[in-house]
C-alpha cells in the first residue's frame, strides 16, 4: 500500500492506495488561513504538521501498517523561512497573498532572467517576490533565513530530516531555470538569496529520504521511503493520468486551475499563463490559475447562511439560468489572465426580490466564467487540449460541472477518485518511486458531461457581460485597494 499526503490551503488530505491504484481509505483535517492585514494570507507551518498527524491518525491502523512508501503534495509558492535549526522564523506567506505587488514590478524590471529562464511573469503569488518583501519590510527576519522551503517540503523535513523538493513545486518559486530544471543563481541573487539556501531538487518519483524512526513508530509504519512528490497541481495531474501532450485537467479546489501537460518546454509569460516543470522527468506543463474557485463557494455559503457547501449548491440549482445577477470571483485578486492582485469580488444587479438561490447560482457562474477566461488564455498561449478531466472537491457538483462545460464549450470527464485529487497523485508517485516505472494511466471514467447547447448560447451572452464588467471596474480596483506598508 502507498500513502499520499496533500497539504492544501483549507485542509490536509491523506489517502491510502493499493497496488492496483484503488483508494482504500481517505481522511481530511481542516486548516485555517490567517489574514492579519488586507491582501495578506498566512499559515503557521506547525499547524500543517498538526493537521498531517490528525489526517494520518484518522486512517485505520490496519491500512497504515502495510504502507510501503509515502508521497507528498502541497499548495504551491508558500514562503516557509527557517533558521539554522530548521525552526520557522514567521508564519508562511501563502500562494494567495497579494502584498508584494511592488516587489514584482521591481524584480521583473531589474532581472530579465525572470521572463527568460524563470519562464513566467513575476506575480505576487509566487515565492520570489515574497522574499523580496521580507527583505524590505522584515530585515531582521530575512537576515536569519538559512533555508526557504515550500509547504510540503516543510512536512518532508518533519518526516525525514531532509531538505529536499521536487521540480514541479520548485518551478513555482521563480528561482529555477525551468527549461534546464535546476536552480538559477541570478534569480536567487535578485532576491538576496543563494543556491545554498535552497533544498536539493528531485523528480517526483525519486526517493528523498526515509521516515524517521520516531514518526514511524507513532504512526504504526515501518521506516518507509518518502518520495519527492509534487506541487498540488502536478500531483493532481499525475492522479488523473494527465502526463502526455494534449492531456488536460481542471482542478476545482480552493483555487481554480487548468493544467495542460506538455512533452517539451514552452513559455509565453506575457499571457499570464504559467510554464512549470511536471512531476515526471522530461515533462513540463502550461497552467492557468484563478485564485478563488471553491473558496468562492465557501464565502457564498457563509453569505447566504447555507448549512454547508452542498446545501449552497442545492440552492443554486433552484435558480433560473436566465437570472442576470453577475459575480466577479476575484476575492483574492487574480492571476490568469489579468495578473491583478488588486482585483476584488463583486455582486451586481441585485434587486428587492433577489434571494439566496440567485446569489448562489451567480457565484457558480462567475467562477465558471473565470475558468473559461483561463482556458482561452491557455489556448492563446499555444496549449494543445484534447481531453478535460475534472478533479478536486468541486468535481462532486454536477450542476457546477454543467455550467463549466457550457462556459468552456468542451466536454468534461469525471474519473474515479477525482475528489482525492493531489493526494492520490502523491500516492501514485510513491508507488513509482518504490517499484520503478509505473504507467500513469488515467483512472476509469465514471461520467462525461457534454455541453448543453441551449446553455452554451445563454451563458455566452452572460460571459461577455462578465468580461465587460471587469474592464469597467478595473480602474476602481486599483484606486480603492489598501496595500499594507
Amino acid at each position: 500500500m502507498f500513502l499520499g499526503i496533500d497539504i492544501g490551503t483549507s485542509a490536509v488530505k491523506a489517502v491510502v492506495m493499493d497496488q492496483s491504484g484503488a483508494t482504500l481509505a481517505a481522511s481530511n483535517a481542516p486548516l485555517q488561513v490567517s489574514r492579519p492585514q488586507p491582501l495578506w494570507s498566512e499559515q503557521d507551518p506547525e499547524e500543517w504538521w498538526s493537521a498531517v498527524e490528525r489526517a494520518v491518525f484518522q486512517l485505520p491502523a490496519t491500512h497504515r501498517a502495510p504502507v510501503k512508501a509515502i508521497g507528498l503534495s502541497g499548495q504551491m509558492h508558500g514562503a516557509t523561512v527557517l533558521d539554522r535549526d530548521h525552526v520557522p522564523l514567521r508564519p508562511a506567506i501563502l500562494w494567495n497573498d497579494g502584498r508584494s505587488a511592488k516587489e514584482c514590478v521591481q524584480l521583473q524590471a531589474a532581472e530579465p532572467d525572470f521572463l527568460t529562464h524563470g519562464a513566467n511573469l513575476v506575480m505576487p503569488g509566487f515565492t520570489a517576490p515574497k522574499l523580496a518583501w521580507l527583505r524590505r519590510h522584515e530585515p531582521s527576519v530575512f537576515d536569519r533565513i538559512a533555508t526557504v522551503l515550500l509547504p510540503k517540503d516543510f512536512i518532508r523535513l518533519k518526516l525525514t530530516g531532509e531538505l529536499a523538493s521536487d521540480r514541479s513545486d520548485s518551478a513555482g518559486t521563480l528561482w529555477m531555470d525551468v527549461a534546464k530544471r535546476q536552480w538559477h543563481a541570478p534569480l536567487l541573487h535578485a532576491c538576496g538569496l543563494a543556491p545554498e539556501q535552497m533544498p536539493k531538487l528531485y523528480d517526483g518519483p525519486e526517493i528523498t529520504g526515509h521516515l524517521r524512526a520516531t514518526v514511524a513508530a507513532s504512526w504504526g509504519l515501518q521506516s518507509v521511503p518518502v518520495v519527492a512528490g509534487a506541487g498540488d497541481n502536478a500531483a493532481g495531474a499525475v492522479g488523473a493520468g494527465v502526463v502526455n501532450k494534449g492531456d488536460t485537467l481542471i482542478s476545482l479546489g480552493t483555487s481554480g486551475v487548468i493544467f495542460a501537460a506538455t512533452e517539451s518546454f514552452y513559455s509565453r509569460p506575457e499571457s499570464a499563463v504559467h510554464s512549470f516543470c511536471h512531476a515526471l522527468p522530461g515533462r513540463w506543463h502550461l497552467m492557468s490559475v484563478m485564485l478563488s474557485a471553491a473558496s468562492c463557494l465557501d464565502w457564498g455559503q457563509r453569505l447566504v447562511g447555507a448549512k454547508n457547501v452542498e446545501a449552497f449548491v442545492r440552492l443554486a440549482e433552484q435558480a433560473d439560468a436566465h437570472d442576470a445577477i453577475a459575480f466577479l470571483p476575484y476575492l483574492s485578486g487574480e492571476r490568469t489572465p489579468h495578473n491583478n492582485a488588486h482585483a476584488a469580488g463583486a455582486l451586481l444587479d441585485l434587486r428587492h426580490d433577489t434571494g439566496p438561490a440567485q446569489v448562489a447560482n451567480a457565484i457558480l457562474k462567475g467562477v465558471a466564467f473565470g475558468l473559461a477566461d483561463g482556458f482561452d488564455a491557455l489556448i492563446g498561449a499555444g496549449a494543445t487540449i484534447e481531453s478535460l478531466s475534472v478533479i478536486g472537491g468541486g468535481a462532486q457538483s454536477q450542476h457546477w460541472g454543467k455550467l463549466l462545460a457550457a462556459s468552456i464549450g468542451r466536454p468534461l470527464v469525471y474519473r474515479n477518485g477525482a475528489a482525492a485529487g493531489p493526494a492520490l497523485g502523491a500516492a501514485r508517485l510513491a508507488q513509482s518511486g518504490l517499484n520503478g516505472s509505473v504507467a500513469f494511466a488515467p483512472p476509469p471514467v465514471i461520467n462525461t458531461l457534454e455541453p448543453d447547447r441551449a446553455l452554451v448560447d445563454l451563458l455566452a451572452h452572460q460571459r461577455e457581460r462578465f468580461k465587460n464588467l471587469y474592464r469597467l471596474l478595473e480602474p476602481s480596483f486599483k484606486e480603492t485597494c489598501h496595500v499594507a506598508h
